[in-house]
């Protein structure tokens, strides 16, 4: 345990943005007041209006703040993968600009992890139905098809692979070699995190979603790149080439499973799924 760590301060943040000067200052301010928080790491996907400038408004304020800019666009996986390497929380989650995700909700995500149970939290939308704004159809149906398919290969009983809340043991995350592109994360990130032997839990959210006129940006060619990225890292990638060195598995199952399963927390259950 750093000394860090015994003074709370565990959790680092990445925000992968583009565009968002009209919600970055929000999502900052609430981050800053989620507990444990070591550090955010903004990283500026090469935007083109005044998001720099609102990251750096609240820089001068609070150093747990940091920026990384990108002198052109390279898409969320690539800033993720920039972010990742700059943590140095024993937690790491992503947390997008956009406000579809409300930061007050990142303490009950990180929680599993903090008690010891999980390795890797999924914040699903799916799994207890809390405020969700009704938005798509084909969205919906896409997210259970990859979902759906991703189960098939991994032997995981997930709901939400596409969820933007995802925690993990820092060194885990930091140790994954990221390939993908675009939105490609998701995908990767959950085949990846299946090839370890190690906890991982789902916990209810709230999702607040946008319309493409409110700026929303994955469009159909992500979902069918997505589909072909679940085959890719569940069949043609293996564990080593997953990872820079193999992260240590920590032992932590509670209970009659295993660290290998995936597990769901509610709000009203602490049980297994």
């Amino acid at each position: 345990m750093t000394e860090k760590s015994e003074r709370g301060l565990c959790l680092s943040v990445v925000i992968p943005v583009y565009n968002e000067e009209a919600t970055l200052a929000e999502v900052l301010n609430k981050v800053l007041a989620v507990p444990h928080l070591l550090e955010i790491i903004v990283v500026d996907d090469g935007s083109t209006d005044h998001t720099a400038e609102v990251a750096g408004a609240i820089i001068a304020r609070d150093s747990r703040v940091r920026l990384e800019r990108f002198g052109r666009n390279l898409g969320k996986t690539a800033a993720l993968r920039v972010g990742f390497a700059l943590t140095r929380g024993e937690i790491v989650i992503v947390q997008d600009a956009d406000l579809e995700y409300d930061p007050a909700e990142i303490q009950g995500v990180i929680q599993p992890i903090i008690d010891g149970h999980a390795d890797v939290v999924f914040g699903s939308r799916f799994l207890v139905r809390r405020a969700a704004r009704v938005l798509y159809f084909y969205h919906y149906l896409a997210n259970k098809l990859l979902t759906f398919l991703s189960n098939t290969l991994t032997n995981l009983n997930m709901t939400d692979i596409e969820t933007g809340y995802k925690a993990f043991r820092g060194e885990i995350i930091r140790n994954m070699i990221i390939v993908s592109s675009g939105f490609g994360f998701e995908v990767e990130a959950t085949a990846k995190v299946a090839k370890l032997n190690v906890a991982i839990y789902e916990v209810p959210i709230s999702y607040y979603g946008r319309t493409y006129s409110e700026g929303k940006k994955i469009a159909f060619l992500d979902g069918l790149l997505a589909l072909w990225l679940v085959f890719r890292f569940n069949l043609f990638c293996s564990l080593h080439a997953s990872y820079r060195q193999v992260p240590e598995v920590k032992q932590q199952s509670k209970g009659s499973g295993t660290v290998a399963e995936s597990r769901r927390v509610t709000t009203e259950s602490n049980s297994s799924a």
